[in-house]
């Protein structure tokens, strides 16, 4: 997470919580999970400029998924997506209008 800009603000072993300026993300230990099967997703509505951020974490050497580039939806966002190594999917998006 460190690569998306986010600081560990606590960690307490199988719960800890990430800060991105107004952004605070809980995460907790799932030990049955099963990366390849999971069905989790997590989206992240941004108020920032959705464009830079895209293009950083690209410079940043971040991997986007294949078909997640960024790109502008019809229902009135701007989306691009990852997959964690959890295989939680992350879709980061921002109004358009």
């Amino acid at each position: 997470m460190k690569s998306l800009g986010f600081s560990v603000q606590s960690d307490y072993e199988d719960y800890f919580i990430l800060t991105r300026d107004s952004a605070e993300l809980h995460f907790f230990s799932y030990a049955d999970l099963v990366p390849g099967k999971s069905d989790f997703m997590i989206y992240l509505r941004v108020d920032e400029d959705i464009d830079r951020m895209y293009r950083q974490l690209l410079d940043d050497g971040t991997a986007i998924h294949p078909n997640g580039k960024l790109q502008e939806k019809p229902w009135g966002q701007k989306e691009f997506f990852m997959i964690d190594p959890n295989g939680t999917l992350l879709t980061f998006g921002q109004a358009t209008g």
